[in-house]
């Protein structure tokens, strides 16, 4: 594939008021970042669709692309899904008969038409890009056994018609793959609907959970109307039961595993820096792994989130120092960008 130019953001959530916004987005364009990935949940549709047209509007005068994030739409990540007290019938049920409180199931055509109609207002606001944010299905161990998501009455009917038998307790192949038939036709369904309105779509995947095996990855990256493909090596997690964990390595390895799939199908990719719930004193790993996502050859990069993420509980400990050094990460970055290209340009006019 062709060499992207860099293209470094972040993701900005948890203030609605403009005055805020225009000083913080300008902070971002004026610390060498390109992209902003603003969230556009129920809430946000229903109470503040004027504000965040008007916010992206700023992001687009300070000389930020915006990606909007269906940010809890159909359960977390993000906010708790309102969609489900008006179609309670489209929850996700686990095969142990335990309803999620907070996750719809993917099936619900309810859900599909409530989908196309938040693309209507994302293209509104005015913005080209959707950010389909880490689908996922549920699941849990007990005895040894996976209990799965999702067995709701609809998904029991569909899978007895595809293999002509009731759905099992537990997991198995076929299980599997109904739950990746699900997850890829959602996809296709919406990507199709939002593609016809001229908007591109990206997504981004955390490699490893129920439901986001290599397999449902190659699926949705071999999707006509899936433009991106991305994923979030987070290792502030993977730290805690690896104290010896190289951050550096993590990331730089899940980079390289991402550019690989996304290389694969011809797509582009987004790669994710960890400035949230970073560990007080441990903020020198953001700088590791941003130059270690640039290395393993990633060209755009994001951070999540915005200030260390102070707007939420999983705020970085000490996030203004979280965000200091993400933007000096993205400097840092963004330099050697530079010396790159100066240095092919000697290359090639200098005699």
């Amino acid at each position: 594939m062709e060499k992207k130019p860099l293209r470094l953001g972040a993701a900005y959530h948890g203030n609605r008021m403009l005055h805020h916004a225009e000083h913080d987005l300008r902070e971002m364009a004026l610390g060498g970042m390109d992209l902003v990935l603003h969230m556009f949940s129920h809430t946000d549709w229903t109470r503040h669709k004027e504000v965040v047209r008007d916010m992206v509007s700023i992001s687009a005068e300070a000389g930020l692309e915006s990606w909007i994030d269906c940010w809890g739409l159909g359960g977390p990540p993000g906010e708790v899904s309102h969609f489900l007290a008006y179609y309670p019938d489209s929850h996700m049920i686990l095969s142990d008969g335990t309803m999620d409180p907070v996750h719809v199931c993917y099936n619900s055509p309810d859900f599909r038409r409530f989908i196309r109609e938040w693309i209507d207002a994302v293209q509104y606001l005015g913005v080209s890009t959707i950010f389909w944010d880490e689908p996922h299905m549920l699941s849990k161990i007990v005895d040894g056994k996976t209990v799965y998501s999702c067995a709701c009455p609809r998904c029991r009917k569909l899978f007895e018609e595809r293999y002509g038998r009731p759905m099992p307790e537990y997991a198995d192949p076929e299980v599997d793959s109904f739950g990746t038939d699900s997850i890829v036709d959602f996809f296709r369904d919406v990507t199709g609907y939002s593609a016809s309105r001229g908007m591109k779509n990206v997504v981004c995947v955390m490699l490893g959970t129920y439901g986001m095996s290599l397999e449902v990855v190659d699926r949705i990256c071999s999707l006509p109307h899936m433009d991106n493909i991305g994923s979030d090596p987070y290792w502030v997690g993977a730290k805690k039961t690896n104290p010896e964990l190289s951050v550096y390595q993590y990331v730089y390895e899940g980079t390289r595993e991402n550019l690989r799939i996304a290389g694969q199908f011809q797509k582009d990719h987004n790669i994710w820096i960890q400035s949230w719930a970073n560990p007080r004193g441990m903020e020198e790993d953001i700088i590791q792994a941003a130059e270690a996502a640039y290395d393993a050859g990633a060209r755009t990069i994001l951070s999540w989130s915005y200030y260390g993420g102070i707007s939420n509980d999983y705020a970085a400990e000490n996030a203004p120092l979280a965000w200091a050094r993400t933007c000096e990460a993205f400097r840092r970055i963004r330099e050697m960008e530079r010396d790159r290209i100066l240095a092919e340009n000697r290359r090639k006019y200098m005699k």
